[in-house]
This record gives structure tokens, sequence and C-alpha cells, in this order.
């Protein structure tokens, strides 16, 4: 069976070649152009076939990017609550600050103008994390403890190793490019808030780090 899009015959296939990659994950414009431009295409079938699973497409053409995500709730109290196809993930409080760092990272390097991309070496980014955490922590705990959770941010699809560049030390050679996804799981409206956030953050360490040591 065929439809109609665009003036163009559309099929069944040409929709499975899309809805498949998109419920594994992420669909990135620069690593596949020809995927990009057949979900540009077609991206009003694709919302409607995922709106029957619950589902919404979130497409941002400047950024380059697309994903699906669950529907938010109606509201209506009396409406019976939907299965989610796509679970919510718990994540961890190191993951969440560090995902807030890197956020605010990418929105300074946006404000400044910069390229696009946004490049942190592990150097880098165990710097902006240490601000945060208490005076005293181990140095070798706290880098084995940081590489856990950005292997996590990356497994989450939030950072991209690089391959490393040769005659540089260990900690420098290690570069990771910040996806700018990011920017839709962390919004602006939360980042207007982010000092007094960060302030909680250091609390919440702090208190963590005292229950640490009287334990």
């Amino acid at each position: 069976m065929h439809e109609q899009e665009h003036g163009t015959t559309v099929s069944m296939h040409d929709l499975s070649s899309l809805l498949i990659p998109l419920l594994k994950g992420v669909i990135y414009r620069e690593a596949d152009m020809a995927l990009w431009g057949a979900l540009l295409d077609l991206q009003a079938r694709v919302r409607d076939y995922v709106t029957v699973l619950n589902l919404e497409l979130v497409l941002d053409e400047a950024e380059g990017y697309a994903f699906l995500r669950s529907r938010p709730d109606n509201g209506e109290e009396d409406s019976p609550a939907l299965p989610r196809l796509i679970a919510r993930r718990p994540l961890s409080f190191p993951v969440s600050l560090m995902l807030a760092l890197l956020r605010k990272k990418l929105a300074e390097s946006d404000a400044g103008g910069a390229e696009t991309r946004l490049i942190l070496t592990r150097e880098q980014i165990v710097e902006t994390v240490r601000v945060f955490l208490p005076a005293g922590s181990n140095e070798a705990k706290l880098i084995d403890q940081i590489d856990a959770h950005v292997n996590k941010i990356i497994e989450l699809g939030f950072l991209r190793k690089l391959k490393p560049t040769a005659g540089k030390r260990e900690e420098q050679a290690s570069a990771f490019e910040v996806q700018r996804i990011l920017k839709a799981f962390v919004d602006a409206q939360w980042l207007a808030d982010f000092d007094a956030r960060l302030a909680g953050y250091q609390t919440q360490l702090g208190t963590a780090a005292s229950r640490n040591a009287d334990d």
C-alpha cells in the first residue's frame, strides 16, 4: 500500500526506515544526510504514526537532530493513564550536576559567538566539576568518579568521545564533543535560575561530605 506525500508516492518501507532508528535513539543530520532529508520530507507522517504510540517527534532543523519522547500528560484526571513506550531514566545527582554544567558551557559558547561545536578535554571537564565538590576530595577517586559519570553521559547521548590527539598527555588527549541535543533536555528557563540551583547542589554535596566524614 502507498500513500501520497507532497505529490510523491511514499511506501510503508520508507516510513519504517525512519521510525526504526527514531525508536532506537537520536537521528543526527551530520551522521546521515539522506536519512535526515527523508525525515524532513515525511515528518508529518512520522508525527501521525508515533502519536498512536503516545510519542511525539522533536525535530530541531537549526541544530540538526531529531528524537522521540513520551507525550506530556493531558492533565485530565478521568482519562486513563497510557503506558510509556520510552521510560524516564532516573539520573544520579553527580550526573545531573555534570549535565547542568555542560549545558551552561554550551550556552556560554553560543553567547560568545564561538563555533557551533563545543569540545572539552577530560582535564577541562574535571576542572569544571571540581569547583562544586567539597575541598579535600581524594584526587584519584575524584577523577575515577568523573570518568564514570562521563561514560554515563556518553551512553545517554549528550557527549561524544573524539579520537585522541597524538603527542598530548593522557588527560589532554581525551576530548569530548558536547552534543547540542542537550539543549532540548535542559531548557533556557531552567538556566534562568541556574546559580540558585548550583547553590543548592553545593549545599547537598557539602551535607553528603559531612555525613561520609561522620561514618
